[in-house]
């Protein structure tokens, strides 16, 4: 399942990065995100991993994520391997001529057991709705620091 979605933030590139790039921020606007721990790589280059752990209706997904190709501050790709699920993100920015971010991620589901090719199947919706509350919640945190946390 391949899907795009979008977002302006009304913040400039430099502010946007700023925010995004730094993984103390990620509890501020990922919900269900319990913790994350770097286990290999430099952090922030192509090949580092992270680990993040999730509690979604009291399921637990660990998800290991994989920067595959960097060119801050326009674009960033990465993979994520969970049991039952291969996910790549192709994250582009840009600057509006306001001078805002665009934000636009070009995902692809790949389900690698019967579970998952059920749930892309049955109910490809749900993916992307959680990726534009992902990107609004972001967009909240950015532009007014309104934390996930705090709601």
């Amino acid at each position: 399942m391949i899907y795009t979605t979008e977002i302006i933030v009304n913040i400039t590139l430099k502010e946007f990065i700023k925010k995004l790039d730094n993984a103390d921020n990620m509890k501020h606007w990922q919900k269900d995100l319990t913790s994350f721990e770097h286990i290999s790589g430099v952090p922030g280059t192509v090949g580092s991993k992270m680990k993040l752990n999730y509690t979604v209706n009291k399921r637990k997904i660990e998800l290991i994520e994989t920067i595959t190709h960097i060119n801050l501050p326009h674009e960033i790709y990465m993979s994520y391997e969970t049991k039952g699920m291969h996910n790549t993100q192709k994250n582009h920015f840009y600057t509006t001529p306001e001078g805002y971010t665009k934000w636009v991620i070009e995902n692809e589901f790949s389900p690698t057991n019967l579970f998952y090719k059920i749930m892309v199947l049955l109910m490809p919706k749900a993916f992307k709705k959680q990726s534009e509350k992902y990107l609004l919640d972001f967009k909240n945190f950015a532009e007014n620091g309104t934390s996930i946390q705090n709601a």
